[in-house]
């Protein structure tokens, strides 16, 4: 039980990481900071890791629910500041 506690509080915080960045990038509708290419390597990154994991599991039989749940969230916040990232400039442009 406190190992799933554990695993529930830590992804919980790593899930919710990137929440600042994604409400900053909204409210401002500013991304001339975000790198296009840290962007891309963190939303592949998230895809690939949550596809191992759940692969993995579907081997074992054993379910990682914070991790689905890290992953998940991640990778929604990381597609919404890549989709910022090409239409804000548009959008949007600097003065």
């Amino acid at each position: 039980m406190i190992n799933e506690t554990i695993g529930w509080i830590g992804n919980i915080l790593f899930a919710i990481c990137g929440f600042p960045q994604v409400v900053k990038t909204f409210r401002s509708k500013s991304v001339k900071d975000l790198s296009a290419m840290f962007l891309w390597m963190w939303f592949l990154g998230e895809i690939l890791t949550f596809i191992y994991i759940v692969l993995g599991d579907w081997e074992t039989g054993i379910a990682h629910f914070p991790l689905y749940f890290n992953y998940m969230v991640n990778t929604i916040m990381a597609a919404y500041l890549i989709f910022a990232k090409y239409y804000y400039p548009k959008k949007y442009p600097a003065n």
